[in-house]
């Protein structure tokens, strides 16, 4: 595939308004499969490292990511100032994610695992026998390690020591572990997943990010990263509310302050 293939791809992918420029340096390397230089926005891609298009085009993909979040930050950095774009945050992953979905629905890229029936079925075994059951098992470690605790309390042992030094967990781990058990998640997406979904607090939220899980397509830190755009504009929205609140509290006041004025003006002029 030639460069100006790949690099229209990308456009059409997403659009940008910073050229970039993509190089094939007709390399193999065991380090990357490519790199990204924000400082002349540069896409190197190893093209030797690759059996076929599909797998090119979803590193170009990896490294366009850092181009657009480049593009991003430098909106909002000094000028002349590099943004660092190079770190793989969950920001980036969340990203990267939502152009390999647009990448699929306009057919320039494929996971492909259609074309893999052994390994499509290893995936259900993996889905059906090890993440729902690992998630079902601890679930009801979770109600155990709740069970421990008042018993814990009754006994009179500091649950805090219990955990430390008899089960030998980590405190955020039991921690973790009793909040999943304690809401309605489905352990079919996963232990780490079930985290996720139990650590929202209300009750449609956690239903909606299961669902995020349940329906594929979007990866822990896609979600992640959903949720905290949510949560930022919900503060937006709070924030917003309670500035208007407060606006319309000094326009009263300011109102009868501007009332109590005149009063004392109209008094003075009397006497």
């Amino acid at each position: 595939m030639e460069n100006q293939k790949i690099k229209e791809i990308l456009i059409d992918i997403k659009n940008t308004n910073i050229d970039f420029t993509v190089i094939q340096t007709g390399k193999e390397s065991k380090r990357v499969n490519g790199f990204y230089k924000p400082d002349t926005h540069e896409i190197f891609l190893h093209n030797l490292n690759f059996k076929s298009d599909n797998q090119l085009v979803y590193t170009a993909i990896h490294e366009y990511t850092h181009h657009l979040i480049t593009e991003e930050k430098s909106l909002i950095v000094p000028s002349g100032v590099i943004p660092n774009s190079k770190v793989h945050t969950q920001e980036f992953w969340a990203k990267f994610g939502e152009l390999l979905n647009i990448a699929e629905e306009k057919h320039y890229y494929s996971l492909g695992l259609e074309n893999a029936p052994e390994l499509k079925a290893l995936t259900e075994d993996i889905k059906t026998n090890y993440l729902a059951k690992n998630g079902e098992l601890m679930q009801e470690f979770g109600k155990k390690l709740s069970q421990a605790y008042d018993l814990c309390k009754e006994a009179d042992i500091r649950y805090e020591d219990y955990i430390d030094r008899i089960l030998c967990l980590t405190r955020n781990t039991a921690k973790d572990l009793r909040k999943i058990s304690s809401v309605n998640v489905n352990p079919a997406i996963g232990f780490d997943n079930m985290k996720i979904v139990a650590s929202a607090k209300k009750g449609d939220e956690r239903n909606n990010i299961e669902k995020e899980f349940l329906d594929g397509k979007k990866s822990p830190s896609t979600v992640r990263e959903m949720m905290k755009q949510r949560a930022s504009k919900s503060s937006e929205d709070d924030a917003k509310f309670r500035l208007e609140k407060e606006k319309n509290r000094l326009e009263k006041t300011i109102n009868q302050l501007t009332q109590r004025l005149e009063y004392v003006e109209e008094s003075l002029a009397n006497l």
